[in-house]
């Protein structure tokens, strides 16, 4: 909206109209003769001319005010607004406030996410709740919503989204003070669960590595490099030749490759601030990367600085690049899997091998450690198993270089009474080795004195 130069804090008029109608059905408005007499009929409007947008005039009108005062202040604050290229209409339909929440966060969140929040905002929450007033927008309006799109048939996953993209639009309004509070908190639909991770084997990875880089060098080199170093499929397709320091056996994320609605390719930066990182390189990595550097057959060769991953020069489309991948895996004889679970499978593989949770979650980048440990919290079951049983074993050494063997849990005095009330049958009765010192008298034992 463009601005008056010169605004003016006493724009616009006020005045009481009704809803009442003459016989063709016509609304009277302001002609009704009850506004006359009768100071209580009807309700109290504000009128305003907006300053003009494409040489094109418009006029806001917002009702149902008790009274004129009421209305006067309404309208003294939207000019105040006005002033400052601020829409403070207290009537102003949730459809408007979307569309200006979509504008101010266009400036600060990556095309990729703008995408996706328009498209939730313009196909599915504007026709279900643009025409409510935001002020009246309340949290049966949001559970009526939740219920009829899932008697619809979408999925969880998705109206937990669009859900999650509302309750962000409404919280600025709670925090601007538009609203009282945010009706979408708590979460009406609680995040569905994740999926069950499913994980390839060593030998299933091994066999899928040693069949691609017979019928799909590219495809085997990509694998190897995300298996390898555990960086995301969008980080590895942007991937620059310009990025990677062989000798040094390191390369630098710098960016990720993006996809717009399904059509358009885009650089971005990547995920989070932690992920603009150094990632070290092993010799088999570095082997897979010299070999696609090295010049190919029939006089083609590599763009200096261009994409390690392309075709002619073009990045990899990531829609392309899935379902290729599957193909191959299908081909391979092994599971389909996400590309994003090769990542999840250098985790897997540094567990097994016993390397340390934090370290593990330096190498991927991750801004916390409670995010690897939430993430994997599967894989790292695995982890504390064989961190309690490094106990035990230690332990246990520690008993065998004493007394020569391992000490039975069932044969620990302190665990039975030594001479217990009831005798138990010969057969029933466990054999116990004679202790080499009498056993101490316990307090309460029928055959002990006091002195």
């Amino acid at each position: 909206m463009r601005c008056s130069p010169t605004p003016t804090f006493d724009r616009g008029r006020v005045y009481r109209r009704c809803g009442c109608r003459d016989d063709h059905r016509h609304q009277l408005g302001t002609t009704c003769p009850r506004l006359a007499t009768d100071p209580h009929h009807g309700t109290w409007v504000f009128a305003v001319d907006t300053p003009p947008v494409d040489g094109h005039r418009h006029t806001v009108r917002r009702a149902g005010f008790p009274d004129e005062l009421q209305a006067r202040i309404a309208l003294r604050r939207f000019n105040e607004g006005l002033a400052l290229c601020v829409i403070t209409d207290p009537r102003q339909r949730t459809a408007e406030y979307l569309r200006d929440w979509l504008d101010e966060k266009e400036l600060r969140l990556k095309p990729t996410t703008m995408a996706r929040y328009r498209a939730y905002v313009e196909q599915d929450l504007i026709p279900a709740l643009g025409t409510i007033p935001l002020i009246d927008l309340t949290r049966q309006h949001l559970s009526a919503y939740v219920t009829t799109q899932l008697r619809k048939g979408r999925g969880k996953v998705t109206v937990h989204r669009i859900m999650a993209t509302l309750s962000s639009a409404l919280s600025s309004a709670a925090h601007d003070g538009r609203l009282a509070r945010n009706p979408a908190k708590p979460p009406i639909l609680p995040r569905p669960a994740s999926a069950p991770r499913r994980l390839w084997t060593e030998e299933q990875t091994a066999r899928f590595l040693r069949f691609t880089h017979v019928t799909d060098p590219l495809y085997a080199d990509l694998a190897e490099l995300m298996i390898g170093t555990g960086i995301r499929k969008g980080e590895a397709l942007a991937l620059h030749w310009d990025d990677i320091h062989l000798p040094e056996r390191v390369f630098f994320v710098r960016a990720t490759l993006s996809v717009i609605d399904n059509n358009r390719l885009l650089l971005t930066t990547p995920k989070t601030r932690t992920s603009k990182a150094w990632v070290a390189l092993s010799d088999r990595v570095v082997d897979t990367l010299e070999d696609r550097a090295a010049p190919p057959a029939f006089g083609q060769t590599t763009p200096a600085g261009g994409y390690v991953f392309h075709r002619h020069g073009r990045p990899l489309h990531p829609k392309n690049v899935l379902d290729h991948f599957h193909l191959l895996c299908d081909k391979a004889g092994v599971p389909r899997i996400a590309l994003h679970d090769l990542r999840h499978l250098m985790t897997s593989f540094a567990l097994a091998a016993g390397v340390p949770l934090p370290v593990i979650s330096k190498t991927l980048r991750h801004r916390t450690l409670s995010t690897s440990a939430n993430i994997y919290a599967d894989l790292t079951r695995l982890a504390a198993r064989a961190a309690v049983d490094a106990v035990a074993w230690t332990l246990d050494n520690a008993d065998r270089s004493v007394l020569g063997r391992a000490v039975c849990r069932t044969r620990r005095p302190w665990r039975q009474h030594p001479r217990p009330h009831r005798q138990l049958p010969a057969h029933q009765q466990a054999r116990t080795e004679e202790p080499s010192t009498p056993w101490p008298m316990w307090p309460g034992d029928h055959h002990a004195t006091t002195s």
